[in-house]
């Protein structure tokens, strides 16, 4: 079985977008504790400092995207954009590198951390 490994930049989209749909949930939920003032407005409260947390992750991946570096895969033809050393293609999940001493090597996302596990 073929591992598929997915975009950095892509997975932490896909955190942002779960934050959202965690706090819209936590603020339902608030809903059905009409009667108790301190809970509704607790989970109100909560599920909107997680959509605001979503915004300043939104913001965060917007501005670090800004700086990478777009690069065309070599089995799809489709520019990406590579964070880090190793990363992999935000089409068709085609692992890629930068780095020539990694080429031919298999691909592994310690690559990217400062100090790799032994």
């Amino acid at each position: 079985m073929a591992l598929k490994y997915t975009n950095k930049i892509n997975k932490i989209r896909t955190f942002a977008l779960s934050l959202v749909f965690v706090g819209i949930l936590v603020m339902y939920i608030g809903i059905f504790f009409r009667e108790s003032y301190i809970i509704m407005t607790l989970a109100m409260l909560v599920g909107f400092l997680f959509i605001i947390g979503s915004t300043v992750v939104y913001f965060w991946i917007g501005m670090l995207s800004s700086k990478t570096i777009q690069v065309v895969c070599p089995s799809c033809g489709g520019a990406t954009k590579m964070l880090g050393r190793v990363d992999a293609c935000m089409h068709c999940s085609e692992p890629l590198t930068m780095d020539k001493s990694l080429e031919g090597k298999e691909f592994n996302e310690d690559y990217n951390r400062k100090t790799r596990k032994k």
